[in-house]
């Protein structure tokens, strides 16, 4: 991605998260950017490309970090404490992007449908995971569905934590609470401790 085209992304995700999509123009995009329409229309046909490139690629970012985090670990408690720390890594970094994806999510619109896929998506690759576990033993019976959305929404709070306090988020504090009060809760075995964050 060249600079341009990187600034109207950055520029456009901040816009996005801090009016909402609606009301966020073009031009304010291009006034903010410091570019001509005819530029940004180089890099994008229209908002709605902006959008979606920024959605994908967020998306694609988080999925690509957990394959790479999770691909060389045996223990299915240690993959979940893997995507939990890499959730809690990308809200913090990026809380514009996870503002946008998820206060997107409860419409009817396309890019709600969107929204939604992506983040069913991303939560199917946990269930797996979740799956497997159940399957050798090493996470507690349940419903892998649920099991799932729960690390998803559990992580996903910590961005409420972030606005609450209005202040700089500590991960590894952050991590810590979410394993003592949540992952631990997940093993089937509480008492074996393998890798730890």
């Amino acid at each position: 991605m060249n600079k341009t085209k990187r600034k109207i992304f950055e520029t456009s995700m901040k816009l996005f998260a801090e009016k909402g999509y609606d009301a966020t123009s073009i031009e304010e995009i291009t006034a903010t950017v410091g570019v001509a329409k005819g530029t940004l229309y180089y890099h994008f046909s229209s908002k709605e490309e902006i959008f979606n490139f920024l959605i994908e690629e967020g998306v694609k970012l988080l999925k690509n970090s957990i394959a790479i985090k999770t691909e060389n670990l045996e223990n299915s408690i240690d993959k979940i404490r893997a995507i939990v720390l890499i959730q809690i890594k990308v809200l913090v970094k990026y809380e514009s992007f996870m503002t946008i994806i998820l206060s997107q999510i409860w419409g009817n619109d396309s890019r709600s449908q969107m929204c939604r896929n992506y983040v069913f998506d991303y939560i199917q690759m946990i269930e797996e995971i979740v799956k497997k576990g159940i399957q050798k033993g090493e996470i507690v019976e349940g419903d892998p569905n649920v099991i799932a959305s729960g690390i998803f929404g559990f992580t996903c709070s910590s961005l409420i934590y972030k606005m609450r306090h209005q202040e700089e988020v500590d991960m590894a504090v952050l991590d810590k609470e979410i394993e003592k009060i949540f992952i631990k809760k997940l093993k089937s075995n509480p008492s074996s401790e393998t890798f730890c964050v």
